[in-house]
C-alpha cells in the first residue's frame, strides 16, 4: 500500500479496540514462519532499493526487527554496500518516551533496552538529529490504507514524527510534493501484508505515514 502524503484521521471507530487490533495482529505475524519471513525480508528489501527516496538518500533510519515485525537485515546490508549511513534507534535516556538515532555499522556494539531490543549503545558522538534524516523507516503493528498506523503503544514514533507533521500539514497545498520532499525525514512505514486492516481507530496524538510499503 502506498500513499502520497498523509490523509486525515477517520473520524469513525471500529468495533476492535486498539489494544485488541494490536494482539491479534501481533499474533498473526509471530506465526509466520522463518522461510515466510526471510521471503518477506528479501522482498522489502528489494521494494526498498527501488524507492525514489530511498535511492536519492544519505541517511536512513531503521529498526531492528522484534516480536515477529519485518526483518530489514537484507535492506541494511544493501544500504552499507551504497555506502549510505544507516541509523537505528535508541530510547532517550532522560527524555521519557522519546528517541535518539544513533548510526549504525557492521562493528557497532549492541545492547539490549528496557524492552528486550537491540540497539546501539549510547555515544552521543554518534548521534544524528531526526530533522537531518533523509529517510525514516518505522515499524508497526497495523496499518490501514489511508496510512493511519498502530504502534507496540508507546508513542515513540508519533512523538519523533511530531514536528515533520506540523511542518507538512502548515506548507501550502498547492505545493504539497515539491515543499513534502524538502521535510525531513520522509517517514516510510514497513510491515507484512497481514498486518494491514479495513480501518485503524485513531487518537488525536497519532501521526499518519507518509507512505506504507508490505513485500507484497
Amino acid at each position: 500500500m502506498t500513499s502520497n502524503q498523509p490523509i486525515a484521521h477517520s473520524s469513525s471507530t471500529p468495533n476492535k479496540s486498539r489494544a485488541q487490533i494490536r494482539a491479534d495482529i501481533r499474533r498473526l505475524r509471530q506465526q509466520l514462519t522463518k522461510l515466510e519471513q526471510q521471503q518477506a525480508s528479501a522482498a522489502i528489501s528489494a521494494k526498498l532499493s527501488l524507492h525514489p527516496q530511498v535511492v536519492a538518500a544519505d541517511s536512513i533510519a531503521v529498526y531492528l526487527a522484534n516480536d515477529g515485525e519485518l526483518d530489514l537485515v537484507d535492506f541494511i546490508q544493501w544500504c552499507w554496500q551504497q555506502n549510505k549511513q544507516v541509523y537505528l534507534p535508541v530510547i532517550h535516556p532522560f527524555c521519557k518516551g522519546n528517541l535518539l538515532f544513533l548510526h549504525y555499522l557492521p562493528s557497532t556494539p549492541l545492547v539490549n533496552n528496557k524492552y528486550g531490543i537491540s540497539e546501539p549503545k549510547l555515544n552521543v558522538g554518534n548521534v544524528l538529529p531526526v530533522a537531518q534524516l533523509d529517510v525514516l523507516i518505522t515499524p508497526l503493528v497495523a496499518f490501514d490504507s489511508t496510512g493511519n498506523r498502530i504502534g507496540m503503544g508507546g508513542g515513540f514514533y508519533d512523538r519523533t514524527l511530531a514536528t515533520w507533521h506540523k511542518l507538512f500539514i502548515q506548507q501550502p497545498k498547492q505545493s504539497n510534493k515539491q515543499h513534502s520532499k524538502q521535510i525531513k525525514p520522509f517517514p516510510l512505514g514497513v510491515a507484512h501484508t497481514c498486518q494491514k486492516i479495513a480501518e485503524v481507530p485513531v487518537e488525536h496524538w497519532d501521526i499518519p505515514l507518509a507512505e506504507i510499503l508490505s513485500p507484497e
